[in-house]
């Protein structure tokens, strides 16, 4: 096609090019739908076992997360009585397929992330968290449990575990030294705390770095403890390291329970059997 300047315009189909919209259009009506669908499947849900009335009013949050951190508060806490779970939180990803959704009960299976309060002192909140969550959950996961309590005077003690591998030094690390446990805080808490400092260039990760980035922006006093470990399961050494930090936000008993302990650790050793 030629105009009166001479200049040559290529002709296309208007149908042609109608129909390649319309295509386009469609494919991205069905991006956006399984990204929705997504979503939706990836979501965190917090479900209170009873009526709660605007946020949950507690002066300490205890986060457990990782099997020594998780097995000490099964052992030295919950195992003393007098805690009962008031909610549970709910997620799926590729490698916790059983912590339980939003549109299903505890079912068969019970949830892997529990909260719990004592009848009688229901100033803190216990979170124990033995499932995986995974990095585009973390976010969601923070501000919906730590969404639930008031901020105001709030101090929030994170438990989590890390492998001795992962620690850097330029000192000699011998095997008397391990189990050890460093620590990370807020600007918010200035308080003692139950361990050195991590050293630099130690970073924390995971669900446990998520909690304390956010407390670190919403000005809460938190502290993190990282347990750092040469061992993959759970045993007595290494959950005995989280007993100093939590001491000194709840009173614990003098020895934990034996069976429980004996059932954390056999149940651990079972599971890392080559042969079973």
């Amino acid at each position: 096609m030629a105009t009166f300047f001479g200049e040559v315009l290529s002709v296309y189909s208007r149908a042609v090019e109608e129909d390649e919209y319309d295509d386009m259009t469609n494919e991205n009506e069905e991006d956006e739908q399984i990204r929705r669908e997504i979503e939706e499947k990836r979501s965190v849900d917090v479900h209170w076992l009873s009526q709660t009335d605007g946020s949950v009013p507690c002066s300490d949050v205890i986060i457990a997360v990782g099997p020594n951190a998780t097995g000490f508060v099964s052992a030295h806490v919950l195992s003393s009585g007098g805690w009962t779970a008031v909610a549970w939180v709910s997620l799926w990803n590729e490698q916790s397929p059983g912590s339980g959704r939003a549109d299903t009960a505890p079912g068969p299976r019970e949830p892997s992330c529990v909260l719990y309060q004592q009848k009688h002192s229901p100033s803190v909140l216990l979170c124990q968290c033995s499932c995986y969550v995974a990095e585009d959950q973390q976010f969601q996961w923070t501000e919906k449990v730590l969404g639930c309590v008031q901020t105001r005077d709030l101090t929030v003690t994170v438990l989590s575990d890390c492998s001795v591998a992962e620690y850097k030094t330029s000192d000699y690390l011998s095997e008397s030294s391990v189990p050890f446990l460093r620590s990370l805080r807020t600007s918010a808490h200035t308080g003692p705390v139950a361990s050195p400092a991590l050293e630099q260039p130690n970073i924390s990760t995971g669900l446990a770095a998520a909690v304390l980035s956010h407390c670190q922006v919403q000005r809460i006093a938190a502290v993190l403890y990282q347990c750092y470990s040469d061992v993959l399961q759970p045993d007595s050494l290494s959950m005995q390291m989280y007993r100093a930090a939590v001491s000194a936000v709840l009173k614990l008993d003098p020895s934990p329970s034996a069976d429980v302990l004996q059932k954390i650790t056999r149940g651990s050793e079972l599971q890392s059997n080559l042969y079973t």
